[in-house]
């Protein structure tokens, strides 16, 4: 082999010995190529076959949870772990780090910077590895090599079948110092112990709400852009939430996968099943500290927590009344809309929502499964039920913090509130009078309408059907209840300025003794 030495002192190699090596590296090359094809093929079929022929010295060993590392920087890294120290700390927020990695991802959350893209989708991350981004890629692709022995349920991941595997040994080794409640997943413990610490590291940037998890501040997100990625392949309906569409699939299916031990009562939701579980086991781990009442789920923990904040996130763009939950905004938007979508297929009543239509239902069929154990009145709905009880205990929830007073149920809660407000959103399109409530609109509109109900047995005039009806009892001892007759009348036929006030006063004086036309009662 000839170099040459040229005028500027580097050195080169002979042209036609250069050309023979090139050929020489280009077979040598196509050697490699082949040797490690041929090695990665064996690499993947291990993990089919969960072979590991190869064992490697771990030297450098925990003395206190026994877990061994080949690298001593590693060993370092895993007994902060133990020692709580967090030497990295984020400026913005104080959260601490054990590694300057952590640190640099994290700060990634206030930045919202997100460098790594996928070129597929074009979804960005905001930190990656090779693995995290093949895991990634599976999802394109639908590769899941890991699989259960024992149900046949395939991932993507590897630390997702050992998760699941969990499921069926019941083992739970993260512990929470605070309660003892156990995780299967240290994320899952992470993200708990947030409930005991009020921990929210994720804000929204346009409403400045915090989230004590990523996943439901980009979940929250959501309610600002209106968007609803989650399809229903059968009905078309779109979700903002996988969790809310996997719960509606079960209407098409039926499914019922949560059945409880204690009574064989089965349920759609694991939510609902674990609300249900502790009615047997009177388990409530959430404590409001405001008024001490205490809850089974963390949601309806947050939920409650609204009462004392007066928190109303949701606004409607048509009228500007806002509203503590979004399934309370959606609810209202049909007061606009005008939208019921459930129909009774009994008598044919429609309604706005689903929740509705159940206890129209009950109607027709009686049903009253809730009996109250002290009075053995029976009742519909769970929540009237637990509403009836505070007739007996004297319970009243709901305070004002204008008044002080208090009240037993929500509805009326929020009505009272009404008052110090003076917010009147039920506008009259014929006349432009407003009203507190959509029940006391309803029944102003028939002050405009000129078909009346007349009482057959003594002529007396009524403004609703109801009203005649009532009237009629009065005439029961004659049996002649049955002759309701709606007729139309001119207005200079049977209505006075006089008859029309008394019509008027006695509508809005009636308005405490009627249900909430909008919301239901209770939270």
């Amino acid at each position: 082999m000839v170099f040459i030495i040229t005028e500027n002192g580097t050195i080169s190699m002979d042209e036609k010995c250069k050309r023979k090596t090139e050929g020489k590296m280009h077979e040598l090359n196509k050697c490699v190529y082949s040797l490690i094809k041929e090695k990665n093929h064996k690499v993947r079929q291990r993990i089919h076959s969960k072979e590991k022929p190869y064992q490697c010295e771990k030297p450098f060993q925990c003395v206190q949870c026994g877990k061994s590392y080949t690298e001593k920087s590693s060993f370092k890294k895993h007994q902060k772990i133990h020692t709580g120290v967090k030497p990295y700390q984020c400026v913005q927020c104080g959260k601490s780090f054990i590694q300057s990695s952590d640190l640099k991802k994290h700060q990634r959350t206030h930045t919202g910077e997100k460098p790594y893209q996928c070129l597929q989708c074009g979804k960005r991350f905001s930190f990656i590895q090779p693995s995290r981004l093949k895991t990634h890629q599976r999802m394109h692709t639908g590769e899941k090599p890991y699989q259960c022995v024992q149900c046949g349920k395939s991932f993507a991941r590897s630390s997702w079948l050992k998760t699941h595997q969990r499921m069926h040994t019941g083992e739970k080794p993260y512990q929470c110092g605070s309660c003892g409640k156990s995780f299967t997943e240290a994320q899952s413990l992470k993200t708990h112990n947030r409930t005991h610490t009020g921990e929210k590291p994720y804000q929204c940037v346009q409403c400045g709400k915090s989230f004590a998890v990523a996943g439901a501040l980009k979940t929250h997100n959501r309610t600002h852009t209106g968007e609803k990625p989650y399809q229903c392949p059968q009905c078309e309906k779109s979700f903002a939430r996988a969790s809310h569409l996997r719960r509606h699939k079960k209407i098409h299916t039926g499914e019922k996968p949560y059945t409880c031990v204690e009574c064989g009562k089965s349920f759609t939701q694991a939510s609902d099943f674990r609300r249900h579980n502790n009615i047997h086991t009177g388990e409530k781990l959430y404590q409001c500290l405001e008024c001490g009442k205490s809850f089974t789920l963390a949601s309806d923990f947050r939920r409650h927590n609204n009462i004392h904040t007066g928190e109303k996130l949701y606004k409607c763009l048509q009228c500007g009344k806002s509203f503590a939950r979004a399934s309370h905004l959606k609810r209202h938007k049909k007061v606009h809309t005008g939208e019921k979508p459930h129909q009774c297929v009994q008598c044919g009543k429609s309604f706005a929502e689903a929740s509705r239509l159940r206890r129209h239902k009950k109607m027709h069929t009686g049903e009253k499964p809730f009996q109250c154990v002290q009075c053995g009145k029976s009742f519909a709905e769970a929540e009237t039920l637990k509403t009836h009880k505070r007739t007996h205990t004297g319970e009243k929830p709901y305070q004002c913090v204008l008044c002080g007073k208090s009240f037993a149920q929500a509805s009326d809660f929020r009505r009272h509130k009404k008052i110090h407000t003076g917010e009147k959103p039920y506008q009259c399109e014929e006349c432009g009078k407003s009203f507190s409530r959509a029940s006391v609109l309803k029944r102003h509109k028939k002050t405009h309408n000129v078909n009346l109900y007349q009482c057959t047995i003594c002529s007396k005039w009524f403004r609703t059907s109801t009203r005649l009806k009532n009237h009629q009892r009065l005439h029961t001892e004659k049996k002649a209840y049955n002759s309701t007759e709606r007729v139309e009348l001119n207005k200079s036929d049977i209505i006075t300025p006089v008859n029309l006030v008394e019509t008027v006063e006695t509508t809005v004086n009636d308005e405490k003794q009627d249900m909430d036309d909008v919301m239901p009662s209770g939270e």
